[in-house]
């Protein structure tokens, strides 16, 4: 609640402020409870989270531009031109003009994109099914299992705040905007594959259902593979074979083998272990079920499955895969609507509870030996 003079009427806090305020807190218990474990345990907390793993190699692209590769013990080649340019040209510019170093600039720059991310997010749902729904999908989204690399140097925010706006200019019947956004998404992350089909296929129907396009929507539809195709393009010419990107991620082992990788992993799991994973995928999919009986509007639609699609058809390492489902935040809706018609009093526990649990598991996931 806010009142903005002595004796003014009392009004309810603005949605969006609910949203996004909802989000930063439990963003702030995540690095509250990282906090916490990193004292007990003697880490550095603030290190794992933007000078390990991915970040550092986005940090090196922004100190030295591409070209750096490392082989390791088993003769696989890992090149930084896997990682999509637009975060480290960010860090770069960031730190140019303020007086912190790249990898503080990469925290900056992923804190805020988290915000915007939650703003957007929050518009999506709201457009969808209503304030209240949108309200708990952002807040939601900030709980979500692997939530603490929203906290990272990392493009997961980033990502998602330019899918999420961009999908709301499509719902909004912007779509010059909305290309433009999703080509700056096509600079971060591969993912972007999913976000240029939201816009392709709901062109595509709007054409078959009305004979004819808006101008404003084939360009749209135009610009936003550029970023994707450009950044792919230049490593192609930069490599002197048109193949060179998706060569460069076969050596990271992200090849795409249409989920033969993930099947194998479970077939080698002890019995429990892959019982419990298939029943995991099994409440995926009744969630991505759950999302088309929905009838979610067509472009969230289309991206999220197209998320879930590309994070399980390739052969990546198998603990990454929850990070990169993370941007499909249309996931979240059956859960968010049947949340937004219970009572505050009864959502509230029910998200605190989520929050610790997420935090718990990004402290415990963070301060580990391995990649999140």
């Amino acid at each position: 609640m806010s009142e903005s003079r002595p004796g003014s009427p009392i009004r309810p806090t603005h949605p969006m402020v609910l949203a996004v305020g909802g989000y930063l807190a439990t963003r702030l218990i995540g690095l509250l409870v990282l906090a916490v474990a990193a004292a007990a345990t003697g880490e550095d907390g603030l290190h794992r989270l933007k000078g390990r793993w991915d970040s550092v190699w986005y940090v090196r692209i922004a100190e030295h531009g591409y070209g750096y590769e490392t082989t390791l013990p088993n003769g696989d080649v890992h090149s930084d031109l896997a990682f999509f340019p637009l975060l480290p040209a960010l860090e770069r510019g960031l730190s140019a003009v303020l007086p912190v170093d790249a990898d503080t600039a990469g925290l900056l720059v992923s804190w805020t994109a988290g915000v915007l991310a939650a703003w957007g997010v929050y518009r999506c749902g709201a457009h969808a099914f209503g304030t209240r729904a949108g309200v708990v999908l952002a807040v939601l989204w900030g709980v979500y299992p692997t939530a603490f690399v929203q906290s990272m140097a990392y493009t997961e925010t980033l990502f998602t705040a330019l899918a999420a706006w961009s999908l709301y200019a499509v719902l909004r019947g912007r779509w010059i905007l909305a290309g433009v956004l999703c080509a700056a998404a096509g600079l971060t992350r591969p993912t972007a594959v999913a976000l240029i089909a939201a816009l392709g296929i709901t062109a595509l129907v709007t054409l078959v259902r009305d004979r004819r396009l808006p101008p404003r929507t084939v360009i749209g539809v135009l610009i936003a593979p550029l970023g994707w195709l450009g950044y792919v393009g230049y490593v192609g010419v930069r490599e002197g074979r048109p193949t060179a990107y998706f060569d460069v991620q076969a050596d990271w082992g992200n090849s795409v083998d249409g989920g033969v990788a993930l099947a194998r992993f479970i077939i080698g799991l002890p019995w429990p272990a892959a019982l419990g994973l298939s029943a995991a995928l099994a409440l995926l999919g009744g969630l991505v079920a759950l999302c088309v009986r929905q009838r979610q509007p067509l472009p969230l639609l289309v991206y999220t499955v197209g998320v879930v699609f590309v994070s399980l058809v390739g052969a990546a390492y198998f603990g990454s895969r929850p990070r990169l489902m993370m941007p499909a935040f249309g996931l979240l809706l059956p859960p968010a609507v049947a949340l937004a018609r219970a009572r505050t009093r009864s959502v509230v526990p029910v998200v605190a509870g989520l929050a610790l649990a997420s935090a718990a598991y990004g402290a415990l996931t963070l301060l580990g030996s391995g990649p999140p």
